[in-house]
């Protein structure tokens, strides 16, 4: 469920990130999960509630926080 599998597309990839970010919100690591797929350059899979798409998009942006609450990175 956190990691696509081999040629998933459109609407089962879009279900499948839901239900994984879902499964994040409750887990008690998912800050420091999501600060490892972000300052490892993660490329695949869900991570801390955040997909491959959000990572991407995001990596260049210095006002995006590592977690919530958390001052954009230097």
């Amino acid at each position: 469920m956190f990691f696509s599998p081999e040629g998933e597309r459109g609407s089962a990839r879009v279900r499948r990130e839901a239900q994984a970010r879902r499964i994040c919100q409750a887990c008690p690591v998912v800050e420091p999960c999501r600060r490892h797929a972000l300052t490892s350059g993660e490329p695949y899979g869900v991570w801390g509630g955040t997909t491959e798409s959000d990572r991407r998009k995001n990596s260049r942006r210095r006002d995006w926080p590592l977690r919530a609450g958390e001052p954009s990175r230097p």
